[in-house]
């Protein structure tokens, strides 16, 4: 397998990665193009671009006498603090933030979106879906596409939408364009914005709740597919509807994001994690980070200890040797979340691993004279290949001046009680 030899992902990453000629990965140059330091995006003049956008919204939802200037779309993690921020107090919008409850929610999760709603004194539409829905959802779409968190995806990219025509609030403004950041997939001139062909490709695999309904394999109804119906053609253009990534207006960045939600509005780190050392992101649902990136580990060979490492490693925060190191530690752990899904949903570790067997990339797994599946490569053997000197970014802080410490749990009365009787909350 072929690494990046700046940072640590392998050619097979997904959704879709390149190498070039240097040998240095295409999410990397394209995060040299987006920073301040090595590249030529003015971001002064994008935040401009963006105050006038806000403002001309705004002007507009006041005129009709609508309460809601924007969207927020929300799930209590430290981009969701970062964006209500940004939206109300820096830009003097009333946004109305949406969320999608999938029913696996960590309790530091459910506190963190509490915490937004209170600090900073939101109105909150939320939509939940039936716990046995979610439970049917996570089962048949691990079997169709490998992923337990479908519903996930499908509920946050599609119900802001649905609240966007419902509420006649056309402005939906997202955070980070994850993909770009990640593995390089749009340039910074692109001004990406949302789309429904993006949300179905790349969020929820290629199918529509249609689709699901059509399956004669598919246990799941109208019933518990009702918030991923996309509005029609007709409803979009009469409301207007438009969503925008604030990444594409400020050099983002998922660490200074989380230290200013703890700072200045109580942002809530986890106290541990199993399969990443990032203790900001990816925490306010139970499998997101857990069973579902091990099935990334299981399928392609990499977890998201890679995606976190890559991204510090970009950043100047950490060397590709240190990112190796933490790659080594975490990739493979198998996540303690895996009992819970198992319990949940009726089914055997056996059967789990059966249904992934199909889905492993035969670039980076094969099975050994015992039948047993192993890694044929991993990036901890690439560390001196031909190239990574020249590849290496200059001037990385020192690991002394970079510590990040979880803060302290909060004391929630409120849920203490639920906390004591589950592994996670459903509300």
């Amino acid at each position: 397998m072929d690494y990046c030899r700046r940072c640590v992902y392998p050619a097979n990453a997904r959704p879709g990665i390149i190498l070039d000629e240097q040998g240095i990965c295409s999410g990397c140059r394209t995060f040299e193009a987006r920073t301040i330091l090595r590249g030529s995006v003015n971001w002064a003049e994008r935040q401009k671009m963006l105050e006038a956008l806000l403002a001309e919204h705004k002007s507009i939802q006041r005129a009709k006498g609508n309460p809601y200037d924007c969207i927020v779309p929300v799930s209590g993690g430290k981009d969701s603090h970062y964006q209500a921020w940004l939206v109300k107090v820096k830009y003097g919008l009333n946004p109305l933030l949406v969320a999608y409850n999938h029913t696996f929610n960590t309790p530091v999760g459910l506190r963190n979106l509490s915490n937004i709603v209170e600090k900073l004194d939101c109105n909150l539409v939320r939509y939940t879906t039936a716990p046995g829905s979610a439970k049917r959802m996570a089962k048949h779409m691990l079997k169709k596409v490998g992923d337990v968190t479908w519903h996930y995806h499908a509920g946050i990219m599609t119900f802001p939408i649905r609240a966007s025509v419902q509420y006649d609030v056309p402005l939906i403004v997202w955070g980070e364009e994850g993909f770009s950041d990640l593995v390089g997939m749009y340039n910074h001139d692109d001004f990406v914005e949302f789309t429904k062909k993006k949300r179905q490709e790349h969020s929820m695999r290629g199918f529509e709740p249609e689709d699901l309904l059509e399956d004669p394999e598919s246990p799941l109804t109208r019933y518990d597919l009702a918030p991923f119906f996309y509005p029609s053609d007709e409803e979009l253009e009469r409301v207007g509807v438009r969503g925008i990534y604030l990444s594409n207006y400020f050099p983002w960045d998922g660490r200074e994001q989380a230290e200013f939600a703890i700072r200045e509005l109580g942002f809530e780190t986890a106290q541990s994690r199993e399969r990443t050392f990032n203790f900001y992101a990816k925490i306010d649902d139970v499998h997101a980070n857990g069973l579902h990136d091990y099935l990334k580990y299981l399928k392609f060979g990499y977890g998201r200890a890679t995606d976190d490492a890559s991204q510090e490693v970009r950043m100047g925060r950490m060397t590709r040797d240190e990112a190796i190191d933490l790659v080594l530690k975490y990739d493979h752990v198998r996540p303690s979340d895996t009992d819970i899904f198992l319990r949940a949903v009726g089914m055997s570790e056996a059967e789990l691993l059966t249904l992934v067997e199909k889905m492993r990339d035969p670039a980076i797994w094969k099975r050994d004279a015992n039948g047993e599946w192993q890694v044929t490569d991993n990036v901890g053997n690439h560390r001196r290949d031909p190239g990574v000197n020249e590849a290496r970014l200059p001037n990385v802080t020192p690991a002394a001046e970079r510590p990040f410490v979880p803060t302290p749990r909060k004391k929630s009365p409120h849920l203490q009680e639920l906390e004591s009787q589950t592994e996670y909350v459903i509300l």
